[in-house]
């Protein structure tokens, strides 16, 4: 189980109980993502996909203003991983819960983008 220590000096556990990890300097918010880059990795050096990338930011929502002139901050979704596999565009995110705010941003993604998010 993945414990922080905060300023108070208590530990804090993750919500959703997934351990932060690194693999090659890259840090992954759960082992699960890490296993999942791993296995890109491999796919990757055998030539099944090309042009990976990691946490690559989408935007969704540009930054609005409301009528008194204040800024409401922009949407975003990062993706945990994209690829090419024969030529198409793949978007992956790793879950381990899925959350509303996973389900809207998909379909915003859907929406604004033409993506699909492939759930791993």
């Amino acid at each position: 189980m993945s414990a922080v220590i905060t300023a108070r000096g208590r530990k804090k556990t993750s919500k959703y109980k997934n351990v932060p990890t690194v693999v090659d300097g890259h840090k992954f918010d759960s082992k699960k993502e890490a296993r999942r880059y791993q296995v890109l990795k491999l796919l990757l050096q055998a030539g099944e996909i090309t042009d990976l990338e990691l946490q690559k930011r989408y935007e969704l929502i540009p930054t609005q203003r409301k009528a008194d002139g204040t800024a409401v901050r922009v949407v975003t979704y990062y993706a945990d991983f994209v690829y090419m596999r024969d030529g198409a565009l793949v978007v992956e995110d790793v879950k381990g819960v899925r959350t509303d705010v996973f389900v809207l941003k998909s379909a915003l993604m859907l929406q604004v983008h033409g993506i699909e998010i492939k759930e791993v």
